[in-house]
């Protein structure tokens, strides 16, 4: 019975001092929340700004044409002038975009030249992606762009007959019902050709701190593309305006006939 009686008070004294432990736990949990909403609240402030997403980076750019992929301030713009229904240029296509969104120093701008060989086709592949950008923006032009050349026979076969274009909207088909799509692939074209860029895929590389730019034909490489970029950066010296010997130099070994 004395054994009893002993412990009663000890376990009474160790439920109190338990007690007495939780109204500071809460105190510490509540103290932990209100940091963590502090901290929320200042990295919410105008003067925090906010990491930038990929569509909110395409957001940055005005509407198009012409429409582009990559940081809308990158120092570089890679201008590629393509034919959705060239094979060549199916084939480079996802390799470019994929070096694009790996060097944040360089943005890209598509650029319509549908090849007489490829038409009608090409031109109507290329007024269903402008239909999408207008619709929806660069990054909806872009999964256009990718849908068709993953989708089109090439060569100026198109689309299978019975493939029928998942992307369409209401918007989108009031666009190709339009004449604006055919309007600004014909201009693009005739921009092309009025520059002497007669072949697909071409590249022309601007750099917007020394004003040089350099035209590259053919599947260029990456390693070729970062030497190119090195070349129009280190003519910061001289007059703005186009790197032709250093294009025939680079052309050469990258030129793929059409």
């Amino acid at each position: 019975m004395s054994s009893k009686r002993t412990t009663l008070p000890g376990r009474a004294q160790a439920i109190r001092k338990r007690a007495g432990r939780l109204p500071r736990l809460h105190w510490m949990v509540a103290g932990i929340l209100a940091a963590g909403l502090l901290g929320w609240l200042l990295y919410r402030t105008p003067g925090a700004p906010a990491p930038r997403t990929g569509p909110e980076v395409a957001q940055a750019h005005p509407a198009g044409p012409p429409w582009r992929r990559g940081p809308a301030d990158a120092r570089f713009t890679l201008t590629l002038y393509a034919d959705l229904e060239c094979p060549f240029c199916k084939a480079y296509s996802p390799t470019l975009m994929a070096w694009i969104d790996a060097h944040p120093e360089t943005s890209l701008r598509w650029h319509h030249l549908p090849l007489a060989m490829h038409d009608p086709e090409a031109s109507r592949l290329a007024r269903m992606a402008e239909c999408a950008g207008e619709a929806q923006g660069h990054e909806a032009f872009f999964g256009a762009i990718a849908w068709l050349y993953q989708n089109t026979r090439g060569d100026g076969q198109g689309l299978p007959a019975d493939l029928t274009w998942p992307g369409i909207t209401t918007a989108i088909q009031a666009c190709l019902d339009s004449e604006r799509p055919a309007a600004i692939v014909r201009a693009q074209a005739d921009e092309a050709l009025r520059s002497g860029i007669t072949a697909t895929p071409t590249v022309r590389l601007e750099d917007s701190l020394t004003g040089r730019s350099l035209l590259l034909h053919g599947l260029v490489e990456g390693d070729a593309l970062l030497s190119a970029l090195d070349l129009v950066a280190s003519d910061a010296s001289r007059a703005p305006g186009p790197t032709h010997a250093a294009d025939a130099a680079l052309s050469e070994d990258t030129r793929t006939p059409q």
